[in-house]
């Protein structure tokens, strides 16, 4: 049986005269449910919504018995509204009672119906809900007719997301505002309880019901047209997407946006009487719901460009620009984002800012580097998260176990809120031992120094009690700049450094940029191993301008006080000979030129390349200094790209075959008198650290956080004993074995505070 004269437009034109009607929430959902029935002649329609106990609630009907409102209730993935619910997908039966998920309620009187037709209520791919028709015969519903229903979902789903049918059922909230717990990966350490902010907020979209159908077939083709041409202009141009996508996303997205099966969509949804942009915002959630679900990574990844698609279109429909970081925030503001740059989470207003949660991002990207630098909670991995939530919500970020909560309840907050006390009081033992010297029960003195990249980093060094700054990061003045910095901002910069740590160390990294740092304002250098590829010193050498501006700015800062230069990325001796050189030459140029040289001047290899460690006598004789990069050794010792989700756990730093080559540096290094330092993040985990030491570690660098830690657990320590264990254990262990379990068991009976 077709539908009604007027069809769907019609409808929604009803629809939103009903919506804006003085009832009841009640009295409203009924006389939708009325029209929706009488627009598509059917004998039944009937509104299930998801509550947040993940069932499903008759809310209101027009045919089943309306005694059964509120009261019939099923499982999530119960009858045929369950498996819609599941599977985020229309289902159109011609004879409901025979299919196999078909579940009988006899206080609803619906025997009596073959025909049924259900739509998922979807918001930003997340299930609300089910609408649901039926019929007395056994009929097949159209194309158009399931389209119609679809459209005519998308302002129910808007009306539950409201929050409007909360008082319908006591006790019991919606889905859509339903506590959320998911567990991801921690990034850094710390607990955060705040309201959600959007690093790119959701375009909202307000007019979902068209006034003028023709015009918004119009706006929709144009705006489809001027994104179409902006990325094409982007493609041809060769620029990233705003965040460091390569070219080949890029090509993704030009993609989608020709894909005439989405455009086919969009087109119908307007048709069906919706604006240009509730078309974009229906459509992208149907797609959203529908790879969500999928089983294949690749599927999964592709709902990103999607997305940026979709977005780009509705900022193009509304006029906005592209949602950049926003300087100020509200107080106790958590951030949510897809992804983010270092660079974007500094221009953030830090005081205001209590954690933040990402989709990616992985525990030794940039990302949570800066985070751990900065004192902030941080969570990645977890999926969907910026569908999750909405702007305002309530959230508590869990840096330490990789949990969030959304929308937590108030055991949950005042659970957290006791835990937040008890690392207050935690931080308070370890601020108590600040300013004891950091030396083993058999007296073995430990060097315990930060980790920085920013000049905030650097109020940490009297509150944590550190020796000094073992790493100084000098790209993040780069990133986070508009333009190359010149020589005269570089130098200020150092002379606020060596200003702000005084009398105590400070070892300066030369610029490590280059995979996966790109500056914004030098172009994208296509590789297929960003990792393996132009970066670091590499760049420095090939590009000797910069590496000397860089290095004549530090020696000028300097200017009568020590001064250490590290190397990154330093893969044969040679490299390092030839960056000595440069400064050699620079030194020359200064003093013909009446400046002041630094009174010392040490110049160090960062060890993180693994050809080093076959050429770790020769690389020990001729720097004065060594720095373990042990984040990026062990990538390449084992070859796991560590953002790479599905890879990053298959080895463990603490492995036989990794403490191996962190004991072969120690050894070299010693009996070569060349100082070495960890400096890489498993020097701010106490079991790390505790291995570190017991290899022959006297030297770690780590973030703020971490200090106090670690120094628990020196004070508690006998670095003889540790050392015997794991001697003992790595001849045994031929296996490539992990050690974690008998080092764990080592602190616990020995009573190592870990």
């Amino acid at each position: 049986m077709p539908a009604a004269p007027g069809g769907p437009r019609l409808l929604l034109r009803r629809l939103r005269e009903a919506m804006a009607e003085p009832v009841s929430p009640q009295a409203r959902l009924d006389r939708i449910v009325t029209l929706i029935a009488a627009n598509v002649i059917a004998e039944v329609c009937s509104v299930y919504v998801l509550s947040d106990d993940n069932t499903l609630e008759l809310f209101a009907t027009e045919g089943l018995n309306r005694s059964a409102v509120h009261l019939t209730r099923m499982r999530a993935d119960e009858g045929l509204v369950g498996l819609i619910a599941k599977t985020a997908e229309p289902l159109s039966l011609s004879d409901a009672q025979s299919h196999p998920a078909f579940s009988y309620r006899p206080e609803t009187g619906e025997e009596a119906y073959h025909a049924f037709l259900g739509v998922p209520l979807l918001r930003a791919g997340n299930t609300l809900g089910v609408l649901v028709v039926q019929n007395l015969t056994y009929r097949v519903y159209s194309e158009e007719e399931i389209e119609a229903l679809q459209t005519t979902a998308m302002v129910l789903s808007e009306m539950i997301a409201s929050g409007e049918l909360q008082s319908l059922a006591p006790g019991a909230g919606s889905a859509a505002r339903r506590a959320v717990s998911q567990r991801g990966v921690a990034l850094a350490d710390g607990i955060g309880l705040g309201h959600v902010v959007l690093h790119e907020p959701r375009i909202i979209v307000k007019q979902l019901i068209a006034e003028n159908l023709e015009r918004e077939v119009e706006r929709l083709e144009e705006a489809i047209g001027e994104v179409r041409s902006a990325i094409d202009d982007l493609v041809e141009r060769g620029d990233s997407i705003g965040t460091g996508e390569s070219r080949e996303v890029l090509e993704t997205v030009r993609m989608f946006a020709h894909d005439k099966g989405w455009l086919r969509r969009m087109r119908e949804a307007v048709h069906s009487g919706l604006t240009a942009e509730a078309a974009v915002e229906r459509v992208q959630s149907d797609n959203r719901a529908r790879m969500m679900r999928q089983s294949d990574p690749y599927l999964r990844d592709r709902l990103h460009d999607l997305d940026d698609l979709a977005n780009r279109l509705l900022r193009t429909l509304i006029g906005a620009e592209s949602n950049g970081a926003h300087r100020e925030l509200p107080e106790n503001a958590i951030l949510v984002a897809r992804s983010m740059g270092p660079a974007a989470l500094l221009e953030y207003d830090r005081a205001s800012l209590r954690g933040v949660v990402l989709e990616e991002g992985g525990p030794t990207s940039h990302i949570a580097i800066v985070a751990r630098a900065l004192g902030i909670p941080a969570v990645g991995e977890i999926a969907n998260a910026t569908a999750l939530c909405d702007a305002g919500d309530a959230i508590i970020v869990d840096g330490a176990t990789g949990e969030i909560q959304v929308r937590p309840g108030p055991e949950i907050e005042a659970a957290y809120a006791e835990q937040v006390r008890l690392r207050a009081r935690r931080q308070e033992r370890y601020r108590a031992l600040r300013d004891l010297p950091a030396v083993t029960k058999d007296g073995v003195a430990i060097g315990l120094q930060l980790n920085a990249g920013l000049l905030v980093d650097l109020t940490h060094l009297n509150e944590s009690g550190a020796e000094g700054v073992g790493l100084f990061r000098t790209e993040l003045q780069f990133m986070v700049a508009q333009r190359m910095p010149s020589a005269a901002e570089q130098q200020s910069l150092y002379e606020a450094v060596f200003t702000a740590t005084g009398d105590l160390p400070v070892t300066i990294r030369t610029l490590d940029i280059g995979g996966d740092k790109i500056l914004p304002y030098m172009p994208a250098l296509e590789e297929e191993n960003p990792a393996l590829g132009w970066r670091a010193i590499r760049i420095g050498l090939d590009r000797p301008a910069l590496l000397r501006v860089q290095l004549r700015a530090l020696l000028r800062a300097a200017s009568g006080r020590p001064l250490k230069i590290m190397f990154p990325m330093v893969a044969t001796v040679d490299e390092f000979v030839r960056a000595k050189a440069i400064v050699d030459r620079e030194k020359a140029h200064l003093r013909r030129h009446g400046h002041v040289l630094p009174s010392d001047c040490r110049l160090g290899v960062m060890v993180e390349v693994p050809s080093l460690l076959f050429q770790i006598d020769e690389i020990a004789k001729v720097a004065d200094f060594l720095s373990v990069g042990s984040n990026d050794l062990m990538q390449f010792l084992f070859a796991v790209d560590r953002e790479n989700r599905r890879v990053a756990d298959r080895f463990d730093t603490l492995s036989v075959p990794a403490l191996r080559a962190f004991r072969l540096i120690a050894q070299r290094a010693a009996a070569a008198d060349c100082p070495v330092t960890i400096c890489g993040e498993i020097g701010g985990k106490p079991l790390e650290a505790m291995a570190l030491i017991g290899l022959g570690f006297r030297n770690l660098s780590m973030s703020p956080a971490a200090i106090g830690p670690v120094k628990a657990m020196v004070l508690g320590l006998d670095a003889s004993a540790v050392a015997a264990v794991l001697d003992a254990e790595m001849k045994r262990a031929g296996d490539g074995a992990s050690l974690r379990p008998v080092l764990t068991a080592f602190a616990k009976a020995h009573g190592v505070p870990i």
